[in-house]
């Protein structure tokens, strides 16, 4: 074997030697895994322009005015930060309390909740745009909302005080279960009324879209 040979085959092997280092450097990295409130927001988006009929499901006395009435949530407006869902509440046959619209949104830290509250000519209630942010990550099927500062000095100032202590959640199934579910619930765990609000609507078939909510 000449010495041109040998250098001919040992320029070859450091080649390929070098080959699989090349490939491994230039692997594009992997995607990070989307977080639990990525997942949430992704679902609620999937609802955009529809509309769904539920109940209230919760038993306590202060509701009973709504127990067993029609119940729809529409997913009205959306973009990549902000979900707005007017709650209509049938308060007879041809009639609606169409006075409230939770509004989910990123904040660039979490998810926050807040309610707007109407009155039938358009106006603002005066105790309106109250929710809190998410404390933890919650998970994909389940957000929570703490009371913030601004809602509790609202409600003082309006003469809530028990409101003081509400932790609001948004709950949302994977898309594609038979039993699908989208719910709001009201908690007060640290207030001795003990107060729960929970209505659930069923996401495996859309309505109609009710009108806009009062005011809008």
């Amino acid at each position: 074997m000449t010495v041109m040979t040998k250098f001919i085959l040992s320029c070859s092997a450091a080649l390929l030697l070098c080959v699989p280092l090349i490939s491994c450097d230039s692997a594009p990295d992997s995607p990070p895994e989307p977080s639990p409130q990525d997942v949430f927001f992704e679902r609620l988006s999937l609802l955009c322009g529809k509309a769904y009929a539920g109940i209230l499901v919760s038993e306590q006395e202060a509701d009973a005015a709504m127990a067993g009435k029609p119940m729809i949530m529409h997913a009205a407006a959306c973009d990549q930060n902000e979900i707005q869902i007017p709650f209509h509440i049938a308060e007879g046959p041809d009639t609606w309390d169409r006075s409230r619209t939770w509004f989910l949104s990123r904040t660039g830290e979490g998810l926050r909740l807040k309610h707007r509250h109407r009155h039938q000519d358009g106006s603002l209630d005066a105790v309106t745009n109250y929710g809190g942010d998410t404390a933890d990550e919650g998970t994909a099927d389940r957000q929570e909302f703490p009371v913030d500062a601004e809602s509790k000095e609202s409600f003082r100032a309006n003469g809530l005080d028990q409101s003081v202590t509400n932790v609001w959640a948004v709950e949302i199934s994977p898309p594609g279960q038979t039993d699908a579910l989208f719910a709001y619930e009201l908690r007060r765990p640290e207030s001795a009324d003990g107060r729960y609000f929970r209505v659930e609507f069923d996401l495996s078939k859309p309505v109609t879209p009710p009108p806009p909510p009062w005011g809008e």
